[in-house]
């Protein structure tokens, strides 16, 4: 995978997080209470400027209370 291609995955994750949050009708701090991120670093996942880990994956799944495959519905 280019460098490009990486940070184009990264923004539609994002994208896709950022979607899911809104429909839900869930503020950055409601996920970030539903699990261990601080808002600011959902804001930054969601602006594609922080690649994440499993485990990150992980926690924004359990914070927007979805299936972690959800959140790789970007492609």
């Amino acid at each position: 995978m280019t460098k490009q291609e990486l940070e184009s995955a990264k923004k539609k994750f994002g994208k896709n997080i950022q979607r899911i949050r809104q429909a839900k009708g869930m503020s950055l701090l409601d996920v970030s209470y539903n699990c261990s991120l601080l808002d600011g670093r959902i804001s930054q996942i969601e602006h594609g400027q922080f690649n994440v880990t499993l485990s990150t994956m992980l926690e924004l799944a359990k914070g927007l209370e979805i299936k972690p495959t959800e959140l790789l519905d970007i492609f």
